[in-house]
C-alpha cells in the first residue's frame, strides 16, 4: 500500500462520473445530513484537513470477480437512498473506495447532484414533503452561526432568490468555470461588483470567497490518499474491517453485511437485504425494520447457538447457512410482519421491532405460510400472539439487550409445537426483569397513558379483545380534545378553576380513550360525545351497544359538564377490565393462570 500525490476534488468529480471511482459491495450506504456536507465544505474553505483516503485498484482482469457501485448523486430519503451497480466494462482498471465514502459521495451530491429529506410534520406520502435541495453558498457575508466561517446551505431554487443580504450561489456552478479568470467574470456580469448595489465590503468579499472556492475544487490537490493494488477479497475484507472498525464510523452490523456480502455465493446479500428492509417497511402502514433486525433475525431463524452481533458468529459455513436458508428465513419475517400489520400495528405503535422475531420464528418451526394469517383453524393461535404481542410491548421486554431471551423463546416453542407457548413463557419469565405478568401497580400506570403514546394502541387493544382486525382503527377521544382548552371550557359553563385543572389533568389519558374505526371517527369530527351518539345511533338500543362496547359506564351521563364523573366511573371499570384480560387479582396483586 502507497501513498499517492493528491488529486483535485474536480479531478475526483470527474472519475466518479465516469465510474473509474466505484464503490465496493462492502461498503454501507450514504448516511451523512446536510448539516455534515455543509460542514464539510466550511472545513474545504477554511483549509482544515479531511482525513486520507483508502483506495483499492482493482485489474481490468478482475472487475468481473467482484461486486461494484455506482455513487449517489441525487438522494432523496424516501426514494433514493440505495446505490445502483455499477455496470462496468473489462477495459480499464477501476478504483474502489474502502475509506472516503461519506465525503466523496458528498462532494458527489453538492456539486452535481441534490439532497432531499423529508421536512417535519409533511406526511410521508405527502408530494411536497421532499423539496429538492441543492448546495448554495452566499456571496456576500460569512455564516451567522459560530461553527461555521461560511455560509454553505441547501436550499430549494425559491430559497435561493432571497437577496437580502443574500447573494446564493449555487455551488455546483463552479464545475464549469475552466479558469479563474471566469469567477470574475461571473461576478461582473451577475451585477456583485457594482459598488453603487453593494458595499465595498461585500463585493470584496464575495471576490474572495468565489476566488477560494475554485482553487480549492480546481486547483488545490485537497484529496490525500493510501492506495491498495492487492486484488485478495480477504485482504481487501480486513484492511476495511480494521479501518472502520473504530470510533463511530460503521455500527457493527454495517460490518458484518460486508461480511455476509462477501461471502454469499449464490445471491447478492447488499441487494437482498436492502430490497427485503424496503418490503417489510411497505407492509400495512408502513413499519421502521432496519438491516439490524434482519441480520438479528437471521441468527435466531438460523438456530445458532450464539445470537450476538460479533464476528465469529459471521464465519462463511454460517454465511452458507443463511444463504441456503434465506427463502425460508425471510418469508417467515414477512408473514410475522403481515401478521402484526393485521393486528393494527406499524412505525407509531410497534415500540419493539425485535419483538417480532419469536413470532417469525414460531411460524417458520411450525411450517405456517401465509394461510395462518386469516384461516379460522390458527384463529385462537393468532389470538394468543397479539395477547403476547402486547403484553411485551407494554412490559417493555425487549428494551436492552434481547439476546439472552431468543434461546428460550426458540426452546420454549419447540418444546410445545402446534400452539404459541404463551402460558409457558407468562411461567418461564414470572418473578424475573422480563416477566409479562401484570400487578394492579401496572394497571395503575396503564391508566395514565396518554393520548399519542406509543404504548396508547398496545393498551387500547386490550379493551377491545373481540377487534374486527379487517378495520382500520383510529385513536379517538371520548370527549373531543378540542373541548378542554380554558376558553372552551370557560364557554362550557365550567367557570370554577379548580374544576377546569381537574377536566385538563383527565382528558389525554387512557379512561376518555377509545379505538373508533377510521370512518366514524372522520364523522365524529370532533362533536359533543352526547350530540354524536345520538345522530350515528338514534335508537336506544344502538347507543346501548355502542356504550357496552366500549366500556362506557352505566347510568351516568354523557354531557360535557358531567365529564370528571364520567371518566371516574369508567376509569373503574377500565381497571377491572384491563385486570381481567392481564390476569391481576386485586386482592392477592399477583398474576392468575393466564
Amino acid at each position: 500500500m502507497a501513498y499517492q500525490t493528491p488529486i483535485t476534488i474536480k479531478d475526483a468529480i470527474t472519475r466518479i462520473q465516469k465510474r473509474k471511482f466505484v464503490l465496493p459491495s462492502i461498503q454501507r450506504e450514504f448516511v451523512w445530513n446536510p448539516d455534515q456536507i455543509e460542514q464539510l465544505f466550511d472545513s474545504l474553505m477554511r483549509e482544515y484537513p479531511i482525513s486520507t483516503f483508502l483506495l483499492w485498484k482493482v485489474d481490468k482482469s478482475r472487475i468481473q470477480d467482484f461486486q461494484f457501485y455506482e455513487f449517489l448523486k441525487d438522494y432523496h430519503e424516501k426514494n433514493a437512498t440505495h446505490n445502483s451497480k455499477a455496470d462496468l466494462s473489462a477495459d480499464e482498471d477501476v478504483i474502489a473506495i474502502l475509506d472516503g465514502q461519506q465525503r466523496l459521495t458528498s462532494l458527489y451530491i453538492a456539486l452535481r447532484g441534490s439532497y432531499a429529506k423529508k421536512i417535519p410534520y409533511y406526511r410521508w406520502d405527502s408530494p411536497h414533503a421532499f423539496p429538492k435541495r441543492k448546495l448554495y453558498l452566499n456571496l456576500l457575508r460569512p455564516a451567522e452561526e459560530m461553527e461555521m466561517e461560511y455560509d454553505f446551505q441547501f436550499l430549494t431554487s425559491d430559497e435561493a432568490k432571497a437577496r437580502d443580504g443574500y447573494w446564493w450561489f449555487e455551488v455546483g456552478q463552479i464545475l464549469d468555470f475552466d479558469d479563474i479568470s471566469k469567477t470574475m467574470q461571473f461576478l461582473m456580469l451577475q451585477g456583485l461588483m457594482d459598488t453603487s448595489i453593494y458595499l465595498v465590503e461585500q463585493t470584496s468579499y464575495a471576490l474572495n470567497t468565489l476566488t477560494k472556492l475554485f482553487n480549492i475544487i480546481h486547483q488545490k490537490g485537497t484529496l490525500s490518499y493510501f492506495q491498495e493494488e492487492g486484488e485478495a477479497l480477504d485482504k481487501v475484507l480486513q484492511i476495511f474491517i480494521r479501518i472502520n472498525s473504530g470510533g463511530t464510523k460503521l455500527s457493527y452490523s454495517d460490518l458484518l453485511l460486508s461480511v455476509a456480502t462477501a461471502q454469499w455465493r449464490e445471491k447478492d446479500a447488499r441487494e437482498e437485504i436492502h430490497r427485503f428492509v424496503d418490503e417489510i417497511n411497505g407492509i400495512g402502514d408502513g413499519f421502521n425494520f432496519t438491516k439490524d433486525f434482519v441480520l438479528k433475525s437471521c441468527l435466531v431463524l438460523g438456530d445458532f447457538n450464539d445470537v450476538r452481533f460479533k464476528v465469529d458468529n459471521f464465519t462463511k459455513k454460517n454465511m452458507m447457512h443463511i444463504e441456503e436458508r434465506w427463502d425460508v428465513i425471510s418469508d417467515a419475517i414477512r408473514n410475522a410482519i403481515t401478521l402484526i400489520a393485521g393486528f393494527g400495528f406499524n412505525r407509531d405503535n410497534l415500540t419493539s421491532t425485535n419483538a417480532v422475531i419469536p413470532i417469525a420464528y414460531y411460524l417458520m418451526h411450525n411450517e405456517r405460510d401465509a394461510s395462518f394469517l386469516s384461516a379460522g383453524v390458527y384463529a385462537d393461535d393468532r389470538k394468543q400472539i397479539r395477547h403476547w404481542l402486547v403484553r411485551t410491548l407494554l412490559k417493555r421486554v425487549f428494551s436492552g439487550t434481547p439476546d439472552a431471551l431468543y434461546p428460550t423463546f426458540r426452546n420454549l416453542i419447540k418444546e410445545h409445537l402446534g400452539a404459541f407457548p404463551l402460558a409457558q413463557i407468562i411461567e418461564r419469565y414470572k418473578g424475573t426483569n422480563k416477566t409479562i405478568v401484570f400487578t394492579e401497580d401496572d394497571i395503575e400506570n396503564l391508566l395514565e397513558i396518554e393520548y399519542g403514546s406509543s404504548l396508547a394502541y398496545s393498551a387500547l387493544t386490550l379493551l377491545y379483545p373481540g377487534l374486527n382486525l379487517s378495520v382500520r382503527y383510529h385513536q379517538d377521544h371520548v370527549h373531543p380534545q378540542r373541548f378542554f382548552t380554558d376558553h372552551k371550557l370557560r364557554s362550557q359553563g365550567i367557570d370554577d378553576p379548580n374544576e377546569r385543572e381537574a377536566y385538563r389533568q383527565r382528558f389525554n389519558h387512557l379512561p376518555n380513550l377509545q379505538l373508533l374505526p377510521a370512518s366514524e371517527n372522520t364523522e365524529k369530527n370532533g362533536k359533543m360525545l352526547q350530540e354524536w351518539l345520538n345522530e350515528k345511533y338514534p335508537a336506544t338500543y344502538e347507543q346501548r351497544d355502542f356504550m357496552r362496547q366500549h366500556l362506557f359506564p352505566d347510568e351516568v351521563s354523557l354531557t360535557f359538564d358531567n365529564f370528571v364523573a364520567f371518566y371516574e366511573a369508567r376509569k373503574a371499570l377500565l381497571k377491572a377490565h384491563l385486570s381481567k384480560q392481564l390476569g391481576v387479582t386485586t386482592d392477592t396483586k399477583t398474576q392468575i393462570e393466564a
